[in-house]
């Protein structure tokens, strides 16, 4: 049973259950000066990824990048968007994520569907492999009257766990460490033996008073200074990536884990607190009359160009929802 939470949110583990698939556990390690968030996703997942006919490889790609959306989107302490969007050469040359506070999450990827089977053909399906070189963008949208935000960083055959390291070190210069994990399982279901997706990350930052603890070192240069490097590394954060290393993909999904046992596995020696734990539902913001406002900027050439078999038609990428409209709704526009 549930113990009540305090005034703060807090509770103490072993005196709740869990919050289960899909909801964002933020947590606080106070004797190592951490943060961060866990999650499991399960249903939603399955929701987002069946409504297209993704290959393997793609849908795990995806369900990494809905994983890194949640954790780093349920963190937005205003009404507003977290978008992350790659650009690369590789056969899945788009993948798009977005969080809507308070808990809004749709995605889609974009890919070559030859090039991805000939990935796989050769044996290099891994993400690095399938994005290529090309950028990750991470945008905070806080609405119409204020300034995105946008943090862009390199893609050169790297996967999407050390992309964010990378933003988080130059972008935001906290030292920040993540983990992310995908899984497909077999379930019982009422017509037999199913297939679900299930994904996990957690996410820590190392966030001391003392700014000058946050410094991190330069990356080695080369041959000899890698010890450098580790002596000017705060203990406390060095402890905190050796906890890290340990945990392996299976404890990221496994569904009798769970977020806070397996927070309570990492760091239970050092005081780990969980809070409350935010949802995430599949909810695309699409709908017909976004979309009429979009057609009623065309001119009637475009206007024109868009008819197929005397409709006009729309599919949104995220939730496959196919909109038709009549042309002679639309105004001619010269």
């Amino acid at each position: 049973m549930n113990a009540p939470a305090s005034k703060t949110g807090e509770r103490k583990l072993g005196e709740f259950g869990h919050a289960g698939d899909d909801h964002v556990v933020p947590f606080e390690v106070g004797a190592l000066d951490i943060r961060g968030r866990g999650v499991q996703l399960g249903p939603i997942l399955d929701q987002i990824l069946g409504r297209h006919s993704y290959p393997e490889p793609v849908a795990r790609l995806l369900a990494e990048a809905v994983v890194l959306t949640a954790l780093l989107g349920t963190a937005l302490k205003f009404d507003g968007k977290f978008i992350l969007q790659t650009r690369s050469d590789g056969p899945v040359d788009m993948l798009v994520a977005d969080f809507s506070t308070p808990q809004s999450m749709r995605a889609y990827a974009r890919y070559d569907r030859e090039a991805v089977d000939a990935a796989a053909d050769a044996g290099d399906s891994s993400p690095e492999a399938l994005l290529g070189s090309g950028v990750l963008a991470l945008t905070i949208d806080q609405g119409e009257h204020m300034q995105r935000y946008q943090g862009v960083v390199p893609l050169e055959r790297t996967s999407l766990e050390e992309a964010a390291r990378v933003y988080f070190r130059q972008s935001e210069q906290i030292p920040t460490d993540v983990r992310l994990a995908v899984a497909k399982m077999v379930v019982r279901g009422n017509g037999g033996a199913e297939e679900r997706w299930r994904a996990g990350g957690l996410m820590a930052q190392f966030l001391p008073d003392a700014a000058e603890r946050r410094r991190l070192p330069d990356l080695p240069g080369g041959d000899g200074d890698e010890n450098d490097v580790d002596e000017a590394t705060d203990d406390a954060w060095k402890e905190t990536l050796a906890l890290m290393s340990t945990v392996e993909a299976v404890e990221l999904v496994d569904p009798e884990v769970g977020a806070e046992r397996l927070l309570y596995r990492l760091f239970h020696e050092h005081g780990v607190r969980v809070y409350d734990g935010t949802e995430v539902v599949d909810d695309c913001s699409c709908s017909r009359e976004k979309i009429k406002t979009i057609l009623d900027g065309f001119t009637a050439e475009e206007i024109d160009s868009s008819i197929e078999e005397g409709v006009i038609r729309v599919n949104c990428e995220f939730c496959s929802t196919s909109y038709e409209f009549d042309p002679a709704e639309f105004k001619p526009k010269n």
